[in-house]
This record gives C-alpha cells, structure tokens and sequence, in this order.
C-alpha cells in the first residue's frame, strides 16, 4: 500500500508580531519589538504551500489559533477591550503571550508515529505541552483539539492525553524527533533528542535546555515503540548556546537521508555509530564538520531548518531550504555539492523566502508537521484541510482582505486592531471549517 508523508503547515495569523518572547532563540531576540509585516508573513507560507502542492507533495493547512487569548487575559484580570492598554503597561510580556501567533511554527504542534511502527497499526499523536514559554504554553490544548478535527477516525488515528504541564515533562513536538527508514511506508527508527534530564541539574548553559528525556521516554512508551526502534540521545550543550533550541536546526532527516552537524549530540560519533548498526537498509548519514559550515553560520542560515522531501515517481529528493541559505556562500556550496554528489538521493534545491518567519526564529521545516498516512488514512482525514490549487487562493484572497502590512508591539493594545483580527477569524471559518 502507498504511503504518503503529509506535510501540514501552519498558516500564519493575523497577530504575527515580534515580542522577543523566546529566550535563546537568537532571532527572536535579535528582532523584538521591531514592526512586523503579518500579510507578507502569511503570503510567504501560503506561497511555500503552493510550491510542495505543484511538486505532487500531499499538503494541508493547520489554521492559526483564535487570538487574542481572552480565556488568559481574563485570568489575569484583564477582562474587557479597555483593559488592553493596562495590560500593555504593566504587563506588556503577558499582553503579547495572548496575541502570539507562534502556532504557524506546527513542528512544534505534535509527535506523530505512524501507523507502520505501531503495536495496533493507528497513527499516534501526542500534542506539545510547550510548558518552557508562556505563548506556547498557551497553544496545547487547542492544538490537540485541531489534530482531533483533523484526524477524527479512531479506527485509524489515536490522540493521546498532553503530558503533564510541568518543566519535568517539558515536550516540543516533533521538532526534536527524528524518524528514519528504507521508505515512508517501510519500518523506521526514532531519534528522540533531548535537552537535558529533568532531575539532573548539572548541565550548565547559557540558553535553556528545554526538551526533557523524560518527556521523549513518555512518549515512546504512549506510542508502544519499543527498544529497538528508539534511540534517546542528547543535544550538544555546545550547540544550544550557538542558538540551537530545537534539534531541527542542527539536523536533518528524511527516509535514509541523515542530514547532520558535527556539534548536534553529545558523543556523536557514539551515537551515529549506533544508528548504522540498528537499521537494515542503506542509511546516507551526511556529517558536516564545524570547519566547513560553524554552528553560528548554521544557526543564522536554517540549513538544517530546510524541508528534505521525497518527490513522487521516484524523481529523487528536493531541499526546500530558505532563501538565507543561497545568500550564504559555505552554505550555498555545500547545498550545490550535496546535489552534485553520487552517494545520495538529493537530486534538487528549492530556495524560498520566509524572511517573516526566520526573524522570529522559524524556517520552512518550522512551518510544517509531517504525518506518515497510507491511502485509507489519508482518506479518513478530514478533507476540508487538505490544499487544493482553490483553497490556496481562498486563503490568499482572505489574507489580502484581513491582514496588515505592518503591526508593532503597541498595536496590540489598541481595541482596532482586536476587531480586525476577531473579523478576520470570524471569516477563516466559511474556508477552514
């Protein structure tokens, strides 16, 4: 039986602003409180959608989070329009958690095991709890209520419980999961990366380490994977002080395809080791040294943060890497090389812009959760959310009627602006019901 890897990316929402809410997330932090442009955001990821759809790519679309967070503010005290501008004053951190719309990142929306890797043969999904950061924090439980819409048939699909919202738990989705095999639809093996132990203090960093090992083990243990198919290795603390606080910025996987910084794990060598010997098939792991490519250019381009994606009628695979990678000249060469070379299934480059989304700290794998489906799962999802070359304009045309060009910190106390963005949600449910 086919099995496709559905790719379903974050539509950006009309709140997309830059608060500088995510401490060792040196984009974020480079870019707070500069103005923001919501609607080339949105353009930009709707135009990469288009671009995955004409390759022959199965897409669909997680619609943005109802913002402002009113349920949150009003726990805070903070229960009227009018109180927006006090929030602004004396709590100017929480105003912007409310108004985030940092659910567009959807690698970080869940972990998903396929059906193939599963004791009851259903896909497997547990929602991020996100605890580290109050603005994700504040997405898990509408997030898990999204993929229970998108995904509803529990002969086929099973939603488990968020993790306890605790840092002793604390879960980032799938941007610190990596799943290898011969093809999508062959056997694989999971790479769990984590930060830290939750009980162990004594790694010192600059940054937070935020992925737990407890949390990557409770979700081995929920999906029924067993020994053989997990491994649980460690994030270089060397590479979350160069701004690595996910392990999709600093590696890269797809079917055989092992896409890999030198700094990425502790005791590397070790772990890759241990990889080549646990699979059965032919696994292409392409190391980069720190000398060809550092962690800092790594960091500032998104290498790693690329989409590897494998093309329909065996034409390859094609690196869907953001536009700051041709920009650079090590990195750009390295990519050129990597096409040109023998040894491995790549056969193309894509450069596309998400300049909105990389100052905030995303790049286009950020944007996307990739879900494994064979034919009757993908036919059991809910079809309104899948692209189409129609839905894709009816959302263009939605962001070209509701979004602005420009939006700052202090426009999110303004009640105007709160009505323009409650009109714009209001409209996204005739599209995305």
């Amino acid at each position: 039986m086919t099995v496709y890897e559905l790719n379903i990316d974050g539509l950006v929402g009309p709140t997309h602003h830059y608060a500088g809410l995510s401490y060792g997330n040196k984009a974020s932090m480079a870019h707070a409180k500069q103005v923001s442009n919501p609607k080339l955001a949105a353009l930009e990821g709707i135009a990469k959608m288009r671009l995955l759809h004409s390759l022959g790519l199965k897409q669909a679309v997680l619609p943005p989070h109802p913002r402002p967070h009113t349920a949150f503010l009003s726990a805070l005290g903070y229960q009227d329009k009018k109180s927006l501008a006090q929030a602004h004053k004396d709590n100017p951190h929480s105003l912007s958690a409310a108004f985030s719309a940092s659910s567009m990142w959807a690698a970080n929306a869940a972990t998903v095991t396929p059906s193939t890797d599963t004791p009851d043969s259903r896909v497997h999904f547990t929602a991020a709890n996100l605890v580290h950061h109050l603005h994700r924090h504040l997405e898990a439980n509408h997030t898990h209520q999204l993929l229970q819409t998108l995904f509803p048939d529990p002969k086929h699909f099973v939603h488990h419980p968020i993790l306890p919202k605790t840092e002793a738990f604390n879960d980032e989705g799938a941007a610190n999961h990596n799943r290898l095999a011969k093809n999508h639809g062959a056997p694989g093996i999971h790479v769990f990366v984590y930060d830290r132990c939750a009980f162990d203090h004594s790694l010192s960093t600059e940054f937070p380490a935020r992925q737990t090992l407890e949390a990557s083990k409770s979700i081995a243990r929920k999906h029924g994977l067993n020994p053989n198919q997990t491994f649980f290795v460690q994030q270089h603390p060397e590479a979350i002080d160069a701004g690595v606080f996910h392990n999709d910025v600093i590696s890269l996987a797809n079917e055989s395809v092992f896409l890999v910084h030198d700094k990425a794990f502790v005791d590397q060598k070790h772990v890759l080791e241990s990889i080549q010997k646990a699979v059965n098939f032919k696994l292409n792991i392409i190391e980069i040294k720190n000398t060809e490519i550092s962690l800092k250019e790594a960091v500032k381009t998104y290498l790693f943060n690329a989409q590897l994606v494998t093309l329909p009628n065996g034409a390859g695979m094609a690196l869907i890497a953001p536009s700051e990678c041709e920009a650079s000249e090590s990195v750009s060469g390295f990519i050129t090389s990597l096409i040109e070379a023998k040894s491995n299934p790549i056969s193309s480059v894509h450069y596309v812009p998400v300049k909105q989304s990389m100052q905030n700290g995303g790049g286009p794998a950020c944007l996307r959760l990739r879900v494994p489906l064979n034919e009757h799962e993908l036919a059991a999802m809910n079809p309104n959310y899948l692209v189409s070359d129609s839905l894709l304009d009816e959302l263009e045309a939605w962001v070209n009627q509701h979004y602005r060009e420009s939006l700052s910190f202090e426009d999110l106390a303004t009640p105007e602006f709160t009505k323009e963005v409650q009109c714009a949600f209001d409209a996204l449910k005739a599209i995305l019901p």
